[in-house]
């Protein structure tokens, strides 16, 4: 990739606006390789993992071709995903990419009320994004018709596969325009979806495949603190206070987010500056002199502008907004550990980011370790033991004769320790960035919520095997399991709520002991 922009891929000026607005300055490599082949109008086949960008890949082209024709009010695209939280998650991303193009996207998974579907499907819409086993629904009652789709794309086709909707997927493509454009996005090439691609694919299908980076830097070592989106930012100041880092660069996902973090450390007295792709050379050579030469403690960069720094000595870096794809998560923590020393690499992950960090997780082969946000008193241990190395340093060289005097005089008024503790105080309240209302700041909180599994004891489950099952199918580990109660038929599983989606997502299709396995967040009544 020869660091495309995105206004070098021929989109929609529309579409461009919208990518603009999410902030994203370069796209990643699937992005730059697959967009100009769907703008040409040649079907594809995408091999690449899951978090590299995939859903602006086709969403980009595929919406920027619905904008330059004239409008329609059938269905032209539809987008086949395994599950309904990924189908929530592309039609909120296709939305945002849609945003000045007023192209109507409507979501169709099961759970959700059938005859609402129909009503917005009545209306008009433009795209369609969906389950196989709620598309085929709609098929058979005659309510949706894709005798005119101009698209089709089949995102996670292995994870469909896996899950048994080949017979669905191959219903489906049948009833679907004959000279569509077809797209086709699996993170493996097994031979069912070798198959399904030179059935249902054009001769002249176009094959693109991201190789998978790796993560080689073993000395860095990896967290992640779980935030809500509100405290993001004292998150980050207590993590600073607690730490102390020598040399830190901050990434940020935007331009915009770079400006508004600068500006808000600067306010609480960090040294801190930012490097963004709307900076010109001039600035950008000045801060990064600065940031070599440690006149500056904080750079805050995006990906694009972190590109080529050469700097030796970064103690830590801080992933205050998780990126958009894997390799840039790679490329960043790559900025610390170097020279063969340790390095630091820490994550704010929001409850809705947790997925793609277990993503992150599996891709690169590494284990990012959960730490908890530093209380008030451990910022207050951290300022204590750097005072006292300062004062008993300053001891050590007695260079504060001059100084003797004044604490004389007070002496004679005052008691020479609530003295010390009153300066103790001065020093602290300069050393403290934020002002700390509590104690502790919790992240998204251990709030619970109960799954219902359809696999019991008739099925020969107990709890280790199911534990085992749930880790190897969604990366969750058995300690952040709660309660299991493990009834004839069925079994009900406690976790956190930020987990339930990953757990619904890894584990929905897979088999234990010879059972496909279904899950759903129990209800009330169960």
């Amino acid at each position: 990739m020869d660091n495309k922009k995105f206004n070098d891929l021929n989109l929609n000026e529309n579409v461009l606006k919208s990518i603009d607005d999410m902030g994203f300055e370069e796209p990643s490599q699937i992005q730059a390789e697959a967009i100009p082949v769907v703008l040409d109008g040649y079907d594809m086949i995408g091999q690449a993992q899951t978090g590299t960008g995939k859903t602006l890949a086709f969403g980009a082209p595929v919406i920027s071709k619905i904008a330059d024709q004239e409008r329609e009010e059938n269905v032209q695209a539809l987008i086949l995903t395994p599950t309904r939280e990924l189908a929530i998650q592309i039609t909120d991303e296709l939305t945002r990419i849609s945003k000045y193009s007023k192209t109507k996207i409507l979501p169709v998974y099961g759970g959700q009320s059938i005859d609402r579907q129909v009503k917005a499907l009545k209306r008009g819409v433009n795209v369609v994004v969906g389950t196989p086993g709620r598309i085929k629904d709609h098929i058979t009652r005659r309510t949706i018709k894709f005798d005119r789709v101009k698209f089709l794309v089949l995102d996670e086709a292995d994870e469909m596969l896996d899950m048994g909707f080949i017979d669905d997927i191959e219903t489906i493509i049948k009833s679907t325009n004959p000279e569509r454009q077809t797209m086709l996005f699996s993170a493996t090439m097994p031979q069912p979806i070798k198959r399904l691609a030179s059935k249902y694919m054009k001769s002249e299908v176009k094959h693109i495949a991201i190789v998978k980076n790796s993560l080689t830097v073993d000395k860095i070592k990896q967290f992640y603190f779980e935030v809500k989106n509100k405290d993001k930012f004292e998150t980050l100041c207590r993590i600073i206070d607690a730490d102390e880092p020598e040399s830190s660069i901050i990434f940020c996902k935007t331009k915009k987010g770079v400006d508004e973090l600068v500006e808000s450390m600067q306010g609480r007295g960090y040294n801190v500056e930012g490097m963004h792709g709307d900076m010109n050379q001039n600035q950008r050579i000045n801060t990064l002199k600065k940031f070599k030469s440690n006149t500056l403690d904080f750079l805050v960069a995006t990906d694009v502008a972190a590109r080529g720094i050469d700097v030796h000595d970064i103690s830590h870096v801080i992933n205050y907004d998780i990126p958009q794809d894997i390799e840039s998560y790679v490329h960043r923590i790559g900025r610390t550990g170097r020279a063969n020393k340790e390095g630091i690499a820490y994550s704010l992950v929001t409850p809705k980011e947790y997925m793609m960090l277990k993503q992150i997780e599996k891709f690169t082969k590494s284990k990012i370790k959960r730490k908890d946000i530093p209380t008030v008193d451990d910022i207050f241990e951290t300022k204590y033991n750097s005072i006292l190395e300062k004062i008993t340093d300053n001891i050590e060289k007695a260079d504060f004769k001059k100084y003797v005097p004044f604490v004389e005089k007070l002496d004679e008024e005052y008691n020479l320790v609530e003295v010390s503790a009153a300066l103790m105080k001065m020093l602290f309240e300069k050393e403290m960035s934020f002002d700390y209302s509590e104690n502790s700041l919790s992240g998204s909180g251990d709030a619970k919520v109960r799954l219902f599994i359809n696999v019991g004891r008739k099925d020969r489950l107990n709890v280790r095997s199911l534990l085992e099952f749930i880790d190897s199918s969604s990366g969750v580990e058995g300690n952040e399991i709660g309660d299991i109660d493990i009834l004839d038929k069925f079994t009900f599983v406690d976790v956190p709520e930020r987990l339930v989606n990953v757990i619904i997502k890894g584990v929905t299709g897979k088999k234990i002991n010879g059972r496909r396995v279904n899950v759903e967040v129990a209800r009330n009544n169960r």
